[in-house]
C-alpha cells in the first residue's frame, strides 16, 4: 500500500521579467554598435572613392593651346638681283707680236668688226715667207712627178717598162702631191695668225677694260686679256627665286626692276628663261630676266630688286617654337582633339623666325595645339584642357 504524506519542498520559479529586459537591453547594444560601425566606416569609404577619383583627375595633365598664327606675306614679292651685260668678252691675242697701236679706250663704243689695236708680228711674217717658198718647192716637184708619171704610162702601154715601174712613178705623184697640199695649208694657217695681228672687235658694245700698251710683247696663249667688251643696250638680270615661289614663275612674265640709287623710276623687264632646276644648297630657282638699256642709264655689274607683281606666296602659319616635338620621324605637334585627347601630327617646317617657326604644312588655324607638350606625351592620351585655352599664338610668344 502507498504512503502517503506530505509533498517534497521545491523553490519557486524566477519570475519572467528581468530576462525579457536582458535580451532587450542585447539587442539594443547590437544595433549600437552596428550604428557606430556604420558611421565610422561609410565615410572612410567615401573619402577612399574622394581620394581615388582625386587621384585619377590628377594623373590627366592639364594642357594650355595655342592656335596657329597666319604668317605675313610681302605682296607684291621683292627679290634682289644682279644686272649683267646681254654678250661681254675678253680678247685675247691669237698671234705673237708687240703692239703698233691701240684705236680705242675705256669706255669708247665700238662696232662689229672694228680694229681696236694692230700688232707687229716679224716672226710670223718670216715663217710665212718659208712657208710659201716650201709650196713652190713642192709645186715644182710635183709638177716633175707628173710628168714623169704620164711618161712612164705611156711606155707601160707600149710594154717598153713593167708595170711595176708604172705605178712606182704613180705613188710617186701621189706622195709629190699631198706635200703640196700641205705646204699650201702651212701658208693659209700663217696667213690666218698674221690676220690676227689686227685685233677686232667681235660684236657692237662699249670697250670696258683696256690692259695693253704700245710696244707691249703679246703672245698667243699666254692668258693675257688685252680688251673686255660688254653690249649694255640689253641687259640680263638674274634672279633667285626661292623655292615657295619657283612654282609661279614662267617664261615671258612681266616684273619691274628697281635701283636703290635710282629711287623715282621702275623699269619693264621679263623672264626669258629659267635654270629649271632648284639649287640644293640655297633652294632657289636662277631666273633670268632681259632689261632693255637703250639710253644706257643702267650700269651692269651692280644690284637690283626685282618685283613680280603677280607672283603670291602660298600662306603659311607660324607657331611658338616650344610647341615642336622632335621623333625620330621627323617634327611632330601635339594636338588637342574635341574628345580632350592627343593626336600627334607631323609638321613641314618652314622658316625659323626665333620665337616662332614657319609652318607649311600639317596645321591650320582651326588646330588646338598644345604648349610646352612633355616630351613622353603619346596619340590618344587624355588630357584636361587649361581654362586659359583662347590663347592666340601671337599672345603665346
Amino acid at each position: 500500500s502507498t504512503r502517503s504524506g506530505p509533498a517534497p519542498w521545491m523553490p519557486p520559479a524566477p519570475p519572467a521579467a528581468p530576462s525579457v529586459r536582458l535580451g532587450r537591453y542585447a539587442v539594443a547594444a547590437v544595433v549600437l554598435v552596428g550604428i557606430a560601425f556604420a558611421a565610422g566606416w561609410f565615410p572612410r569609404v567615401h573619402q577612399r572613392r574622394a581620394v581615388a577619383e582625386t587621384t585619377q583627375q590628377l594623373a590627366v595633365p592639364f594642357v594650355t593651346v595655342v592656335s596657329a598664327t597666319p604668317g605675313k606675306s610681302v605682296t607684291p614679292v621683292s627679290l634682289p638681283a644682279e644686272i649683267r651685260p646681254q654678250m661681254e668678252a675678253a680678247l685675247y691675242a691669237r698671234a705673237t707680236g708687240y703692239v703698233r697701236r691701240w684705236t680705242v679706250d675705256l669706255g669708247t663704243s665700238v662696232t662689229n668688226g672694228q680694229v681696236l689695236a694692230e700688232l707687229d708680228t716679224p716672226e710670223l711674217t718670216q715663217e710665212l715667207a718659208q712657208a710659201t717658198a716650201r709650196v713652190n718647192e713642192a709645186a715644182a716637184a710635183e709638177d716633175l712627178a707628173r710628168k714623169t708619171a704620164e711618161r712612164w704610162e705611156e711606155m707601160r702601154r707600149i710594154r717598153v717598162v713593167s708595170a711595176q715601174d708604172a705605178d712606182e712613178k704613180s705613188s710617186e705623184l701621189v706622195l709629190r702631191t699631198a706635200q703640196l697640199e700641205s705646204a699650201r695649208a702651212e701658208v693659209r694657217r700663217l696667213e690666218s695668225l698674221i690676220g690676227f695681228a689686227k685685233v677686232a672687235a667681235p660684236f657692237d658694245g662699249i670697250v670696258t677694260a683696256r690692259r695693253l700698251e704700245v710696244g707691249q710683247l703679246v703672245s698667243a696663249g699666254a692668258g693675257t686679256e688685252l680688251f673686255h667688251i660688254a653690249q649694255t643696250r640689253t641687259l640680263r638680270v638674274f634672279v633667285r627665286v626661292p623655292q615657295t615661289l619657283a612654282a609661279s614663275i614662267a617664261v615671258g612674265q612681266t616684273a619691274e626692276v628697281t635701283f636703290n640709287e635710282l629711287p623715282n623710276r621702275k623699269f619693264p623687264a621679263h623672264v626669258v628663261r629659267t635654270s629649271g632646276a632648284l639649287d640644293p644648297v640655297s633652294r632657289t630657282l636662277l631666273t633670268e630676266l632681259e632689261l632693255p638699256n637703250p639710253e644706257g642709264a643702267i650700269l651692269p655689274g651692280g644690284f637690283a630688286q626685282v618685283r613680280f607683281s603677280d607672283v603670291h606666296p602660298e600662306p603659311v602659319v607660324t607657331l611658338p617654337a616650344n610647341t615642336l616635338l622632335f621623333r625620330n620621324d621627323g617634327p611632330k605637334v601635339a594636338l588637342a582633339r574635341a574628345d580632350n585627347r592627343v593626336e600627334l601630327r607631323s609638321v613641314t617646317l618652314g622658316r625659323d623666325l626665333g620665337a616662332s617657326i614657319e609652318i607649311l604644312h600639317g596645321v591650320t588655324p582651326a588646330d588646338r595645339v598644345i604648349l610646352n607638350p612633355a616630351d613622353s606625351i603619346g596619340d590618344g592620351a587624355a588630357i584636361q584642357i587649361h581654362t586659359a585655352t583662347a590663347t592666340s599664338g601671337a599672345a603665346a610668344h
